[in-house]
């Protein structure tokens, strides 16, 4: 049987997540592992939908003139994108908390592995 990839969220919470996770390097740290990141991109899109549903129920929006999405427009409010910002840096911490994560592998390379790769690079390039 082929393998079958499903995409885990459809836009745009998958991007409100990826760019609170690109514009805050802190998050990578978190969730340094391939289980650890899973988990938190899991549980961070499930939270970021509840919260924007949450803001959709408090809080009115301007008319619908076809130029944004709801969700863009709840997104242009700092005080939304903060909220927003702020589950999901709590969802990386909780998961950096979680023993059942420790032990697991780190993602990249260690450091014993890029001071190797130094040498291999200097040795290649002749700048030994």
């Amino acid at each position: 049987m082929d393998d079958v990839w499903i995409p885990l969220v459809d836009e745009p919470i998958g991007g409100i997540v990826r760019e609170i996770e690109e514009d805050d390097p802190g998050i990578r740290e978190l969730v340094d592992s391939p289980r650890r990141l899973l988990a938190f991109r899991t549980f961070a899109y499930i939270r970021v939908g509840l919260v924007l549903g949450q803001l959709l129920v408090d809080h009115d929006l301007e008319p619908y003139d076809g130029t944004e999405t709801w969700i863009e427009q709840m997104m242009r409010d700092p005080a939304h994108s903060a909220h927003v910002h702020a589950e999901v840096r709590a969802v990386a911490e909780e998961i950096a908390a979680d023993p059942r994560y420790e032990g697991d592998e780190h993602l990249g390379p260690d450091d014993d592995a890029r001071a190797r790769f130094r040498e291999f690079a200097k040795k290649q390039l002749g700048t030994e």
